[in-house]
């Protein structure tokens, strides 16, 4: 269904185009040796390179050029075997340099595309512009001290992988879709953590407004918005303020702008800048960057299985549903788990399990998969108890429950609880006959016609059971004895 909003003039179509600055997951920085783990003491991971002491000279992180490399083979876009480091020239305190060394005309990664799921299960693919490799800026602290600003060098140097989309979006779920799929491909490919509230992903938000059929209108960029929820709030503010501009008889400045996700506003923060103003050239230290294609083929055929390719995998060889499917594999961790529960067992029954009571215990505990007391193995096991009928389904659930409370196996738990299911025929004829003798009134009702009591009869015979009769040797009893 197309994305729409209403104006006093009639209704509008929404444009969306999403720069992504990902950061490389690398142990260097871009061009210097120093460390770039988050969360160390202020300016204590920072290098002369990074400082922009004189005559200090970069040097190219491998890693993070394979890292770049991985990323553009996994959006299945064209890898540059050659490509080229600008200086990108603008002055802010937390920039020693007075320029960043970025890529302009010449990015490492070129075109590609990125399928994303949309809530009403279909698809649609978003094209990738270009993905480029640059350094990151230190920090400025404005809240440290009254009367001044404090910087921050940390991250100064840090290699970001800036990437670009088409303007293909046209809603904030759309957008939405988009990052969520970005973020886990970037994740399975171990390039980038993903890890918005840290910041090492962080969106400038490209939008514009325009009458349906008409061309491109002019376009505001968002600034640095840093989590997928004000992504979305950010699309749906923006364009809404665009769609009143225009029909005010106004004109639409481009310009960047920031997201105050208090107020669900967005405000100017300066005019747009344009390549000219940054008076691009290139790095005149660095030389051109080269890649040879047998190492590129190499690192593809190193590829780990990225998520589309695992879910349809899933659907083929667990018969699972789309829905289950793209739910299992959002997180290399959840496939994993959900993997070795499957090998070998009901794939259905095993999906209805982890998405089922095993999330729910991890929501309930507050605990990552990693953290779980419930391993793989052992909830294998417990399904193998159910469908060789050790147990059924009602107390599998209270050995899951047990299981969560203690991480005990669940054949220990079953013995010690003494929850093994009742298959002798005789005990459950007892059963049976001493719950008719009670409701002699109900089985006169039943036979009567009122066959809807037949659930009723299953229930107190499970009751009188302690749960642990056979169900479909119940059922059986029960229409034998019942007729």
């Amino acid at each position: 269904m197309t994305y729409t909003l209403e104006g006093t003039t009639g209704t509008w179509e929404v444009v969306v185009g999403l720069e992504v600055h990902a950061q490389v997951i690398s142990k260097a920085k871009l061009f210097s040796g120093a460390a770039t783990a988050f969360g160390a003491e202020p300016n204590t991971q920072v290098s002369f390179v990074d400082a922009a002491f004189p005559g200090m000279l970069p040097v190219i992180n491998r890693e993070c050029v394979a890292q770049a490399v991985r990323t553009g083979l996994g959006l299945n876009a064209q890898i540059n075997l050659e490509s080229r480091f600008d200086r990108k020239n603008y002055f802010y305190a937390d920039l020693p340099a007075g320029y960043q060394i970025s890529q302009y005309q010449h990015p490492i990664v070129g075109t590609g595309v990125i399928t994303i799921d949309l809530p009403d299960g279909t698809s649609k693919e978003i094209g990738i512009t270009r993905l480029h490799l640059e350094q990151d800026a230190g920090k400025s602290l404005h809240d440290q001290h009254p009367t001044k600003s404090y910087i921050d060098l940390n991250r100064a140097g840090v290699a970001l992988m800036e990437i670009v989309s088409e303007p293909d979006i046209r809603s904030p779920e759309e957008a939405g879709a988009y990052l969520t799929k970005l973020r886990q491909i970037l994740r399975y490919l171990g390039t980038c953590d993903g890890n918005m509230e840290e910041g090492s992903m962080r969106a400038d938000v490209n939008v514009s407004v325009r009458k349906p059929g008409e061309a491109y209108r002019t376009r505001c960029e968002v600034k640095n918005v840093n989590s997928i929820r004000f992504v979305m709030q950010a699309v749906e503010a923006e364009a809404r303020r665009q769609i009143a501009v225009w029909e005010e008889g106004g004109e639409v400045a481009q310009e960047t702008r920031l997201f105050d996700s208090a107020r669900g506003t967005t405000r100017s923060m300066r005019s747009k800048e344009h390549a000219h103003d940054y008076r691009y050239f290139p790095d005149p230290d660095l030389l051109p960057l080269v890649l040879d294609p047998a190492w590129v083929e190499g690192l593809k055929a190193h590829l780990p299985e990225l998520p589309d390719a695992k879910a349809a995998r899933f659907m083929k060889d667990y018969g699972l549903p789309a829905y289950d499917a793209r739910v299992l594999v959002a997180e290399q961790a959840t496939a994993d788990f959900y993997e070795a529960v499957a090998k070998g067992r009901d794939g259905k029954q095993a999906a209805n399990w982890v998405m089922g009571d095993f999330f729910a215990a991890l929501n309930r505990t507050g605990r990552s998969i990693e953290e779980s007391p419930v391993s793989a193995a052992s909830l294998g096991k417990l399904l193998d108890l159910i469908n060789d009928a050790t147990i059924n389904g009602r107390i599998a659930k209270e050995v899951f429950e047990a299981m969560v409370e203690t991480g005990d196996d669940p054949v220990a738990i079953v013995d010690a609880k003494g929850l093994r299911q009742v298959t002798d025929t005789g005990a459950i004829d007892a059963a049976v006959a001493e719950v008719l003798a009670k409701n002699a009134d109900k089985v006169a009702e039943y036979r009567g016609g009122k066959d809807k009591l037949f659930g009723f009869f299953v229930g107190q015979v499970m009751k009188a059971m302690a749960g642990k009769g056979n169900p479909a040797l119940v059922n059986e009893v029960l229409k034998k004895q019942l007729g």
